[in-house]
């Protein structure tokens, strides 16, 4: 899981040292659990039930940041884009995530903890959670945004 979660990091560490140096910062996950949750929050998707946590620097503003997204279990997110480019890994549960302009079940690859994925930069894209809620650790360099596709015409 550590490999996971340095090769996740690796972008942001990457976008911080062309810009200001990242402040330190170390959180165990007691601290991670009493700090603020918000809910949706700057670069999630807004579905219901979804919390997310600022662990680092500031979504809203340009620079390295990471946050926490904490999905329910049976959540489902449409596809969606980030003007920035992302890096997850899955901490707990079960995250089911695919590429594409529609959501579709059978283009979603199951990641249970440790599993990493990307998000590039204006890539659409989708998840969703089934019996087991999720929690996903999300780096990029902001600011950043979530923009749904547009629903496909009948």
């Amino acid at each position: 899981m550590r490999l996971a979660v340095a090769a996740a990091l690796t972008l942001v560490l990457a976008a911080a040292s062309a810009s200001a140096a990242m402040p330190e910062r170390r959180l165990p996950p007691d601290e991670i659990r009493s700090l603020p949750k918000v809910a949706g929050g700057a670069g999630t998707s807004g579905a219901a039930g979804l919390q997310t946590t600022v662990l680092s620097g500031d979504p809203t503003k340009a620079g390295p940041y990471t946050i926490a997204l904490s999905a329910p279990a049976h959540t489902r997110i449409a596809a969606h884009r980030h003007r920035d480019d992302r890096a997850s890994v899955v901490v707990s549960g079960e995250w089911f995530f695919g590429y594409g302009a529609v959501a579709d079940d059978a283009k979603v690859k199951a990641l249970t903890p440790g599993g990493f994925y990307t998000e590039p930069a204006g890539d659409p894209h989708f998840a969703q959670t089934r019996d087991k809620p999720a929690v996903v650790y999300i780096s990029g360099f902001g600011p950043t945004d979530s923009v749904y596709q547009a629903a496909p015409k009948p």
